[in-house]
């Protein structure tokens, strides 16, 4: 089909619905007979708490119960669970620190839930808020990573004075350490990669319910998995069936990993449900957000590459400090640490590794997966080191990596932090990419930039990501009576476009005009099963349950086909909706065979009635999104004030269903990606803890003038691992753009003998570590 198939820019089918405001998201939902809830957050960053009263918040008008940490602990309510079984430095067990819904005895972080109060009204419950009687007594406090470890750092949890959780190596040391034995040159650097918040456009509500008649809960949430969530609540919160939840996300107004699924609120809320007897509704306003959700990022790390008299690289070294916050709630909570440092390799031949990340508490909110999950920050240090090896080794960046690289015709390629690498064409990319932003012609730009008392710089990164884990997910067609359909999916769309993409393979597979399709998701009611949507696995997992559930559509369509065309249904051909019989003018649509499966006395004998079809697709492995990003900036030396002035992109995002989604999305992960560096950071008070960058006045988000114009172009490699060929491409912009942009301005402040610059580059940042070097 040409006009609504696979590789074709159409425009998104949700977009108008949305931009005429006809959305639902969870906060729109309201059911019968609701209350309102709100938490009481904790305002210290560390301290125990003595006692809490809730006499007159409880009798304050309108008021149906104010609930502590105590009273959620009387009924015993379920923790995730830990399947990682890590070790500490020492050897003893990783300890399993699970948040409480409310605090029990001590607060960790600014933000942790203390109270929660159900009141008629939304303003009833915020006043009685204000009346709940905390007695805390405060004690010391850290959150600044690095100094987390220090000997006389305050202590997070008593039994583990060092603050260290746990630890998670990767790679071989031995073979590492007998390369930096024969090494002509080590190069070493520490890189801080700050941490953030997702400020997605829709803060978290949470909506539960209880039916006495039915004896089921049903949680309207805002989560990136709906399936995982009832799961969890049913399995390890509530220890009760799956069936007696449901689930339901409706729109979801962005995600971005930070949605997931163990936040307080959705237990509290659906607990709360049976004590007051009445649904309640949670949501978060924007000022509570950054105290009440997970962080991204925030880590510390040293890195050392080994070059031998060539340049060529023999071995990489890491060793990480990972914030992980208060808690260690969920897996989750980990993921970000050790699911993607097999990337820290990138797109180069590194024949020994090793990696050692050292996960702490602090107190601070915990954190979890955001845009990337690890795989900007492994791409941010082994592009950064490229960059710093070549100006210290004297050679060109470019060269260097192209040097280094793993060549396409050597794939597929097991590395050293044993990822399997199936194809990509990773010179290629950043030839093309060169070639795009005139690399060459770079130095006399940079000369015209000095003339008008600028300074240029250009940075490449060359990043490579591991998408599409094998894991299960769930696609059904469902024919109505009419010929129209349905398509219900396992993934969970949060604003990537889904509704066009299902759409759109539908339309090349079954041929079906895209306004006889519909497209559902996000209601464990009305679809069988699903993992969700998160590292870039929707189309790479979902697209493919998709493909192959219409596969099976085709198959069964064939039989009734052939039945009504008396014919053969080895002699029928299918393409663009139609069934032919071979070397005839003889047709029928798939359309009016869907019609025609619903009566029995048009059927084959045999043939069951209707046309419906499921499939459950789970790669063998995973797929490698890899590309290569140029950005160049121009630097005020008397203002700090950094201007990105062009980048380029190259991606091998496989097969692109859709190419102007991708180009969006890659657009909007550049954006998170240059925002972090620019300007974005969670920022507390280094000696009380206090969160101090909790609202849009204190935390700088990037805006439409921060950004250059960004050309992308692709280079797609198939990959042979699913049928569609795709490889993903959520997640691809966010991770070539923090390396690029901060080689950039690093390739900008060499000039006047800048050195080092941790991220954000805010002006006065920039300013500061100017003026140092100048007064050096």
């Amino acid at each position: 089909m040409d006009k609504f198939g696979v590789g074709q820019a159409v425009r998104r089918e949700e977009d108008p619905r949305l931009l005429r405001g006809r959305g639902l998201f969870t906060n729109d939902v309201s059911l019968p007979d609701q209350t309102y809830a709100v938490v009481l957050r904790s305002p210290y960053a560390h301290a125990e708490v003595k006692s809490i009263d809730t006499t007159e918040a409880a009798a304050a008008p309108g008021v149906l119960g104010v609930f502590t940490g105590e009273d959620v602990a009387a009924d015993n309510l379920g923790v995730p669970g830990m399947p990682a079984k890590w070790k500490r430095p020492d050897g003893e067990p990783m300890k399993y620190r699970p948040q409480p819904p409310l605090a029990l005895g001590r607060v960790r972080y600014v933000g942790d839930p203390v109270a929660l109060i159900v009141a008629e009204t939304l303003n009833q419950a915020r006043d009685a808020a204000e009346l709940v009687d905390v007695n805390y007594d405060d004690l010391p406090s850290v959150t600044d990573t690095a100094t987390t470890v220090d000997p006389d750092a305050p202590v997070i949890w008593e039994d583990s004075p060092d603050n260290i959780s746990g630890q998670f190596q990767a790679g071989d040391a031995e073979a590492v350490e007998a390369a930096f034995a024969g090494a002509a040159r080590i190069i070493k650097r520490r890189f801080v990669i700050s941490r953030v918040f997702a400020q997605y456009m829709e803060p978290r509500s949470a909506i539960g319910s209880y039916d006495e008649r039915e004896d089921r809960y049903t949680l309207h949430a805002d989560v990136q998995y709906p399936h995982r969530v009832r799961q969890l609540l049913a399995e390890k919160i509530f220890s009760i069936p799956e069936q007696a939840f449901r689930v339901v996300a409706r729109d979801v107004g962005g995600g971005f990993g930070t949605k997931g699924w163990q936040y307080p609120e959705h237990r509290l809320t659906l607990w709360a449900t049976r004590k007051v007897g009445r649904p309640v509704k949670w949501s978060c306003e924007r000022s509570e957000a950054v105290q009440a959700d997970e962080h991204g990022r925030d880590n510390v790390t040293e890195a050392e590459l080994a070059f031998d008299a060539n340049n060529r690289i023999v071995g990489l070294r890491v060793k990480t400090i990972a914030n992980i916050g208060a808690y260690l709630s969920a897996i989750r909570n980990l993921l970000s640490v050790f699911t993607n440092v097999g990337t820290l390799i990138g797109v180069y031949d590194i024949p020994a590794a090793h990696v050692t990340v050292r996960t702490v508490h602090s107190n601070t909110n915990p954190t979890a997966p955001y845009r990337g999950a690890g795989r900007p920050e492994a791409t941010f240090v082994i592009e950064r080191m490229f960059d710093e090896s070549a100006r210290e080794l004297g050679v060109d960046p470019a060269d260097l990596r192209a040097q280094n690289m793993i060549a396409s015709d050597s794939m597929p390629v097991k590395t050293a932090l044993g990822l399997s690498y199936d194809c990509g064409a990773f010179t290629e990319n950043q030839a093309k990419a060169l070639e795009m932003s005139d690399y060459a012609g770079f130095a006399a730009r940079r000369t015209e930039a000095e003339a008008r008392g600028k300074l240029r710089g250009i940075g490449i990164s060359n990043p490579i990501e591991r998408a599409g884990s094998p894991s299960p997910d769930f696609a059904e067609v469902r024919f109505n009576t009419d010929g129209s359909a349905t398509v219900l999916m396992g993934t969970k769309s949060q604003g990537q476009g889904h509704e066009t993409m299902y759409k759109q393979i539908v339309g090349e597979r079954l041929g079906l005009d895209p306004a006889d399709v519909r497209v559902i998701d996000g209601d464990t009611d009305r679809v069988a099963f699903g993992i969700g949507t998160m590292g870039s696995r929707s189309t790479v997992i979902g697209g493919s349950a998709l493909f192959y559930a219409a596969e099976k559509v085709v198959e069964k369509a064939r039989q009734v086909a052939a039945h009504l065309l008396e014919a053969n249904g080895a002699d029928l051909e299918f393409a663009d909706g139609v069934f032919t019989v071979a070397g005839t003018d003889k047709t029928i649509t798939l359309k009016e065979v869907a019609k025609a499966s619903f009566l029995p006395a048009k059927l084959p004998a045999g043939v069951e009635p209707g046309l419906y079809e499921t499939a459950t697709f789970a790669p063998e492995d995973d797929t490698y999104p890899n590309g290569s990003h140029v950005c160049k900036v121009e630097i005020d030396p008397d203002t700090g004030v950094v201007e990105p002035v062009g980048y380029w992109v190259v991606d091998d995002v496989g097969v692109m269903v859709n190419p102007t989604i991708v180009k969006g999305q890659i657009h909007g992960g550049i954006a998170q990606g240059l925002g972090q560096v620019l300007m974005e950071q969670v920022v507390y008070d280094p000696d009380s803890g206090q969160l101090l960058s909790g609202s849009f006045m204190d935390y700088a988000m990037p805006r439409a003038d921060n950004f250059p114009d960004i050309e992308i172009v692709g280079n797609g490699v198939p990959t042979q691992r699913n049928p569609l060929g795709v490889k993903g491409a959520g997640e691809a912009g966010t991770v070539g753009a923090l390396p690029a942009m901060m080689n950039a301005i690093m390739d900008a402040l060499a000039g006047v003998g800048v050195e080092h610059l941790d991220m954000p580059a805010t002006p006065d940042r920039v300013w500061q570590a100017i003026a140092a070097a100048k007064s050096a």
